[in-house]
Formats: C-alpha cells, structure tokens, sequence
C-alpha cells in the first residue's frame, strides 16, 4: 500500500527542547506499560524493589543535564537542531567535524561516570542510530519523513530508548521460515498502521525505556510475508508484554542492604523477553517496510554500528577506570601491592584501561564522512573495539581473582554483623586492613570489588560485555570483509609485495641492497 509518513515540519504543536528533569522521568514510566516480574504485572516500577533504583539512577542522568546546562558547563548539552533556544544531550545531535565527535566523547563519558561505568544502555546509547536519521534519512525511502521526525523528536524531551533485535533461539539450526510463529511480524496493515506479532529477546532495560527500536539483525528470507522492517515502538502500547528475568537489584533489596551490594542495588539493567501481541504501530513511527527496503547492510549503512561502538568504547573505559582504580585500593588494603608479580599485571589492566581510551579518542579524530556533510566515529577503531573489548573484560575479572583471591570472599555476609558486639570484635581484629586502614573500611571496599567481579550481576556484566557488539565469532569475521571495503588490506598487502619485490632467487633486486 501507498504510505505518506508525516512531515516533522507539519507538525502543529509548538515545542521546546527541554530534556525530562528527573522527576518528569520518574512520572513519565507510570504509564499502562505491561511489566512482568515474579509471575506478577508490576502495577508501579518507579516504587517497585527490582526497579526502583534503576529508576532513579537514570533520573539522576536526567538531573544532571540540567545542572550542566544551568552551570554553563556544555559538557553534557548543546542546543537542539530545530529550537537553538532548547537544549538536548550532545549525543542526540548529528556530528559534522572531528570537534564535535569529540565533545559527544565527553558526554558519553561524564553520564557513564554516573554509574561508573555499568549502565550500558543509558538513554544515550539508542542516540547512537537517532542521531544519524535527519542526515540519513534518504536510507529509508518512502519512510524518509519519518526519520527526520524522530531525529527532532528524540531531541526535543531526550526520550530513553532502546532496542530488540535478537530473535529467540528456540533452533538455531533451522530457517527462519521454520520459525513464522517466534519472528515479529505484520499481522495487519491498516491505514493507520501495522499490528504485529512474535518476539524479541534480551531486551535490555526496555521496562524503563519510552521508545524501543526494533528490527531484524539481518534480513529474514521467508516464503511467506516480508519481515524486513525497523520501527519505533511505545512501550505504553497495549499488546506489549515485558517478562523480566530475575531482578539483582530486588535480591539486594531482599537480602542485603547497599553497603552489600553497593552496584547490583541501583545500576540493574534488567533484560527482558519482548512480546508483541497484535500491538500496533502507526506509520508515523516506521522506518522500514516491506520487500523494497530491507536492512540489507543494517549495521553500517546506518550508522548504528560506529555509533553504538563510540558510545560502549568510551562508556567501557569509564568502567575500565573504576575497575583499574578498585583493583589499585584493594591491593593496597592487603598490602599486596608491594609483590611484584601483582604489580605486573596491575600493569596489564592500566594498559587494558590505557588501549580502549585511545580506540574511543580514535574513533572521534579519525571520523569518516557520511550523507549529508554528517560524519561518523572512525570505523577501524570502532571495529578493533569490537574484537578486543569481550575478551579484555574476562582478563581484567580474571587479573582481580588472581591477585586479591580470597580477599573477596573472606567477608562477613551482611552490615548487620557489625551491630551485633560478640561478631564486631572479632572484625575489628581479624578483618582489618594493611597500612592503618580499619576493617569497615575494607569489608566496604572488597564488597564493592566482590559486586563488581564475583557476584550473579558481575557475572550478567562479564556475558554482556562479551557478546555487547555480536557473537565472538561475528565480530572478527567481519574484520577481514571492512579491511577489504575501505582499502586497508589493499595497504597490507602492499607492503608484503613491496618486501618480496626486493629480492628473488638470484639475489637482491631493490638496488638498495645490490653490490
């Protein structure tokens, strides 16, 4: 059918580029959104023990666009595209130079600071694809309306979005036409919209989120309807059903107090299983439809893979700076930090911290151009971020374990031994630290270090960063492929023929070498 997506510029309401403040976030998610937890609908997430300090870390992400902007800082916010007047993230905006790749490096990494590093999918991140659909928006053909719409929209109030696009595995080794009942799909199409069916899985915070992006990772070839298609889906929708797995901040809650579980208790991002049950769509929000306009080349044709790698490079060695401050406190704490074999791979995890610093400042100075005069995030960099990231992060967990070992579990279980006087003095005893540090302070500190590398939402963050930008296969694989495309295996190879040129079976050719 013929659709005519609406024109951002038709829009009739008048509206100021304000970011939520925290508070508004706070409001905004008491909505009819459908949330399940512990076999039960969440009635409010804002109050409920698995979400409410999530909640309120990312309000806090909102508080602080404000002080920045009211501040006079800017490191954070610029003015907004269609109303100078307004402000928005830096990220949400197209990037047009190096300077301004660079200015949305700091952002990224002064909100990632505010969870020190382990809130992944903070509303910045989706920006990653948004802030490309205005210069990009002839990629969407007929859908193109709609990418400059939501490119504005997203601006105007900062929304937090997120995406799904992993289908269920329920059998890898069958087709996708084998599996038309799991594939989100068009059960309708209306003048008004699409009402669609199926599923996505590992939907990452999506229970907090406004907006969640949707699409196939890669074109789904079936016999029957199309399935290519990329939309924005409001999560208040009915039809939508989120069914959460466990919840590391409600078992905090449950168990423990902060002092116990200082990270897991405020910085959960819970994933989901996305269920679509005839939810609609309106094409307003449709990026992509149908036979004529597939994700062909999703990844780079967008955009979204420089930009979601410039956001988890930078974001990544935020957390590589905690982590490598942590492991440095708790050496200290033990005094191991006087052998030598510690401080060599003390050494090893500066230098990991030291590396994906520099792949985040070379993908902002080394953009490439894009439609419109846009620039993106240096893809080399980018890519190496991909292939190096999964496995330096098990290193680091695995450098900690090596060197601080029993330390993180030779730990009373809770905050409340210390109230009890017969179990507090043997702490203050046995528990103390090295270099006059007392015991609370170093039950405190290895709690942390513990919640970090050794706990349920440690182990959560060693798979999501493992598998953050693909599998560990796909992730390399693609590396030789993009060598190809923008000529530097070309330069590769070229230096390897340069090299046999100089001499053969006679002798010297080059004449650099010749008698």
């Amino acid at each position: 059918m013929s659709v005519e997506p609406l024109n951002p510029v038709e829009r009739s309401e008048v509206v100021t580029a304000t970011p939520m403040t925290g508070r508004e976030f706070v409001d905004s998610l008491k909505d009819q959104r459908c949330v399940y937890f512990n076999g039960e609908r969440v009635t409010d997430l804002t109050e409920h023990p698995a979400f409410r300090n999530s909640v309120r870390s990312l309000a806090r992400l909102y508080d602080a666009l404000h002080d920045d902007h009211a501040s006079g800082a800017s490191i954070l916010t610029a003015p907004a595209d269609a109303d100078p007047a307004g402000y928005t993230h830096r990220y949400f905006k197209v990037a047009r130079t190096a300077e301004e790749l660079l200015g949305q490096q700091k952002a990224i990494a002064e909100w990632a600071k505010l969870s020190y590093g382990w809130m992944g999918r903070s509303p910045d991140y989706k920006a990653a694809i948004v802030n490309t659909l205005e210069a990009n928006a002839g990629y969407y053909g007929p859908f193109a309306a709609n990418a400059r719409r939501w490119y504005h929209l997203a601006q105007e109030r900062t929304y937090f979005m997120n995406h799904a696009v992993a289908n269920p595995p329920i059998d890898r080794a069958k087709p996708f036409s084998d599996a038309k009942d799991i594939l989100v799909h068009v059960v309708k199409e209306t003048d008004a919209g699409l009402y669609l069916s199926g599923a996505k899985v590992v939907a990452t915070s999506a229970a907090l989120t406004h907006y969640n992006f949707l699409s196939h990772h890669a074109v789904s070839e079936t016999n029957g309807p199309p399935t290519a298609f990329m939309f924005f889906l409001d999560m208040s929708t009915p039809g939508i059903k989120l069914i959460c797995r466990n919840s590391y901040e409600f078992a905090a809650h449950e168990a423990s107090s902060p002092f116990d579980h200082p990270l897991s208790s405020r910085f959960d991002e819970n994933d989901a299983i996305l269920v679509l049950d005839n939810a609609f769509v309106p094409w307003e929000n449709v990026l992509v439809h149908g036979p004529a306009h597939k994700p062909i080349d999703f990844l780079m044709d967008t955009g979204y893979l420089q930009g979601t790698c410039f956001h988890g490079c930078t974001r990544f060695a935020v957390k590589l700076d905690f982590l490598a401050g942590l492991l440095t406190r708790a050496l200290h704490i033990t005094s191991g930090d006087e052998f030598r074999g510690n401080q060599v791979l003390q050494g090893e995890v500066i230098a990991l911290r030291h590396l994906f610093w520099s792949l985040s400042d070379a993908m902002a100075k080394t953009p490439e151009p894009f439609a419109d005069g846009a620039v993106l995030p240096g893809v080399s960099a980018a890519q190496a971020y991909r292939a190096l990231a999964p496995d330096a992060y098990g290193r680091v967990k695995e450098i900690v374990q090596k060197i601080v070992a029993s330390a993180l579990i030779y730990l009373p279980s809770s905050a409340k031994d210390f109230q009890n006087p017969e179990i507090d003095t043997y702490l203050e005893r046995y528990v103390r630290g090295s270099n006059g540090i007392g015991y609370k302070d170093r039950i405190k500190l290895m709690k942390l270090l513990w919640d970090a590398t050794g706990s349920e939402f440690a182990g959560r963050h060693e798979l999501y960063e493992r598998n953050y930008a693909g599998n560990h296969e796909e992730v390399k694989l693609q590396l030789p492929a993009i060598a190809r495309r923008d000529g530097s295996m070309d330069q590769m190879l070229s230096l390897v023929d340069q090299c046999l040129e100089d001499y053969d079976e006679f002798g010297w050719c080059n004449t650099a070498w010749k008698d």
